[in-house]
């Protein structure tokens, strides 16, 4: 007899496991079978009521996946507790943020022990001047369960802070304004925005970013003047494959709107001392033309894809902005991806990419004379920092690698001298020597060299006894650069090989890499993971019975995908919030975000994307077979990957797969697509999976 849905919801909140040994039945979900025909082809969808989120039978399904997941990690509970112990014990509670400088102030975010979240702060002029608290969340946040603050933005005159709440976890903001001279709240309240605002000159004219209240497209740009009860809509995006956003030349001359899709942009110019002013188009939108756009002097100066797959850089006069007027800066290099500018007065700084490395190049504009900067390890990464001042001689740079905690570094474009302003401080003992990071090659299906950074502990030997963690995203160009991670070295000192997997989809080799993991060779960053999974096993980094796979969001579908094309590589596999009804989700245009990214996965309607992406989607693909042991993570207010996604694929596993290995599912009941807000309550979701990862292994503490 089977127990419904309720019943097993209060069942597994009493239940008490008395044993490891004990036997616990996973909970049992209904069918409904519903039919999804197009393209005269018929799919069954058992679990397709699962979306309805307001359903208690739904609720009471997800919370009987959680006390069944709470119930099977019991065992692990201790262990669980000293990983987290473990992972907070390395963070220096008390701690505070390099300071830039930005229009006569310092501003920087500290924490205080014990608190979850940030203090907003800045100094007037000097470091040494009394201390002004914008904001201190940890008090906003009081009562929530859930609290995200975001999108910072203080007037020119320094006098109104303008910022974001979101209490949910849908990504759905509100704005207020805070006078920073007496404290106090301004009437202002403005709901379902992206949560950011740019100001005008005026000092009291703002311009945000509304959202749909389906779909959760940024599709309108409004002006907002204090004090006035209506709203002036500037501008709407009718296309539905495209979002807005707005933003400020760092000239702060212009303020600019931007409207993209994946393969398409278009800007709006207008001058910020004429915040009532009418916008003026710089390039109009054609398809595959992409550009991005900065101010100096007289010129906008433009980051474009035209003719130049890589990208490349051009500049235009203000007051002749089409593409017939581009004049090449940065030439095109084909083997070079060029990802973005950084203008001063005095020197111009490019971000590029070169055999899959990222490269800070300096260029002096009086006489174009240039350099790189030297970072002298084989797998790491660099990136512009917030540099807001213009005329200065200071580029300020993030670094880190997979054996280098992040680091805050001054450099001075003149002398060249580097001035480490901030490692990120590791407490517990850590010490870099004792790591060892490097780059391998695996070989691809198609015979492609495809990337892993990894690293481990020194003196490992590669026989093949090694547990290995093997990480990819994989999609939209995102480069997962191998960077510090502090909550790693529970892996690193259990003697864990830690590999970041380059596959196409991203972009670490250019554009190109993006292109052939896209669309209708989407199938490549599965292919490449499994490359990358099968040389670690041949080179002796690790074995079948030890590896894991571990991917979050469109990794998630990549960890759905390896599932199904190749079970027998992996020991486990973490999926986290991931992307697994592909098909069903790309067909329902009230989803977030499914009309901004048929470019990216293609459109289902046409028929040769609906068969290409069907013979993939993670869904659609589970079959009766033996899945290695797996846990899913998901949000129940996940506005990117809506959380009956992995819960149906959960419900589909269970139904199909023919072995006796764990397949567990975790839901946030108070979060969504980033887990939980605050530093020390995410840190639980890390430990959680760690345990499940070490309990496969047999490992106890």
């Amino acid at each position: 007899m089977k127990i419904s849905l309720k019943g097993l919801a209060i069942l597994f909140a009493f239940f008490v496991l008395a044993s490891c040994q004990t036997s616990v039945t996973p909970p049992d979900v209904k069918q409904v079978p519903k039919e999804l025909t197009i393209h005269g082809d018929t799919r069954i969808d058992n679990y397709y009521w699962l979306n309805e989120r307001e359903n208690p039978e739904v609720i009471a399904y997800l919370e009987a996946e959680n006390n069944y997941t709470k119930t099977i990690l019991k065992p692990t509970k201790q262990l669980q507790d000293k990983l987290f112990a473990e992972l907070k014990g390395r963070i220096k509670e008390s701690d505070e943020s390099v300071p830039y400088k930005s229009n006569g102030y310092f501003y920087y975010n500290r924490f205080e022990t014990g608190k979850e979240y940030p203090i907003f702060c800045r100094k007037k002029e000097s470091l040494d001047a009394p201390e002004e608290v914008m904001l201190d969340v940890n008090t906003l946040a009081e009562g929530y369960s859930y609290f995200q603050v975001g999108g910072l933005n203080v007037s020119p005159d320094n006098k109104l802070l303008a910022y974001g709440v979101d209490t949910v976890s849908r990504r759905k903001y509100t704005i207020y304004v805070k006078n920073l001279e007496t404290g106090e709240l301004l009437t202002e309240s403005i709901p379902n925005t992206e949560g950011y605002s740019v100001w005008a000159n005026d000092n009291k004219t703002m311009y945000y970013v509304k959202k749909d209240e389906v779909t959760l497209r940024s599709y309108q740009i409004h002006r907002h003047e204090l004090g006035q009860p209506n709203d002036y809509l500037v501008y709407q995006e009718n296309d539905e494959t495209f979002s807005v956003f707005v933003t400020k030349s760092k000239s702060n001359k212009f303020l600019l709107i931007g409207s993209s899709s994946t393969l398409s942009d278009e800007y709006r110019f207008l001058d910020a001392d004429k915040p009532n002013g009418e916008f003026k188009v710089i390039q109009p939108r054609e398809k595959g033309l992409e550009y991005g756009v900065s101010h100096y002097g007289d010129y906008f100066y433009i980051r474009t894809n035209l003719n130049a797959q890589n990208f490349k850089l051009v500049k235009t006069p203000v007051n002749k902005t089409s593409k017939e007027n581009w004049k090449d800066v940065i030439a095109h290099d084909e083997n070079s991806y060029f990802e973005g500018v950084e203008i001063f007065k005095d020197f111009l700084v490019a971000e590029e990419r070169r055999d899959g490395l990222s490269k800070i190049r300096i260029i002096k504009w009086s006489d174009n004379s240039e350099h790189y900067l030297d970072f002298g390890e084989e797998a790491y990464s660099a990136y512009t920092s917030v540099n807001r001042e213009f005329d200065t001689e200071i580029l300020r740079y993030g670094y880190s690698s997979l054996t280098t905690p992040s680091s805050t570094i001054d450099y001075n474009m003149v002398t060249r001298e580097k001035t480490v302003k901030k490692e990120q401080e590791v407490l517990g003992g850590f010490d870099k020597s004792n790591y060892e990071s490097k780059r391998i090659f695996a070989t691809a299906q198609d015979g492609k060299k495809v990337a892993m950074s990894i690293v481990y502990r020194k003196g490992i030997k590669l026989d093949g006894s090694n547990p290995a963690l093997i990480y990819a995203y994989g999609s939209y160009g995102a480069t997962i650069d191998p960077g510090f991670s502090s909550t790693r070295l529970s892996l690193l000192d259990r003697g864990f090989v830690y590999a970041i997997a380059h596959v196409r989809g991203g972009q670490y080799y250019g554009r190109q890499w993006y292109e052939d993991g896209k669309l209708l060779n989407k199938k490549n960053t599965f292919t490449d993971f499994n490359s990358c999974a099968e040389y670690l096993i041949e080179q002796g980094y690790t074995s079948n019975e030890k590896l894991f796979a571990m991917g979050g969001s469109a990794g998630g579908l990549l960890m759905g995908a390896i599932a199904n094309m190749r079970p027998d590589l992996y020991k486990g596999i973490v999926a986290q919030v991931p992307f697994v009804d592909v098909v069903t989700t790309m067909l329902d245009e009230t989803i977030p975000l499914t009309t901004s990214e048929f470019d990216e996965w293609g459109n289902p309607k046409d028929s040769v994307y609906y068969k290409y992406m069907l013979s993939y989607s993670p869904y659609d693909q589970v079959k009766a077979q033996d899945y290695p042991a797996m846990l899913v993570t998901t949000g129940l207010h996940d506005s990117q990957v809506q959380y009956f996604e992995p819960a149906k694929w959960v419900a589909k596993l269970r139904d199909l797969k023919t072995d006796k290995n764990l397949l567990l599912m975790h839901t946030n009941m108070e979060a969504g697509h980033g887990g939980a807000s605050g530093r020390f309550k995410a840190l639980e979701e890390i430990a959680m999976e760690y345990a499940f990862i070490f309990q496969q292994l047999g490992i106890k503490e």
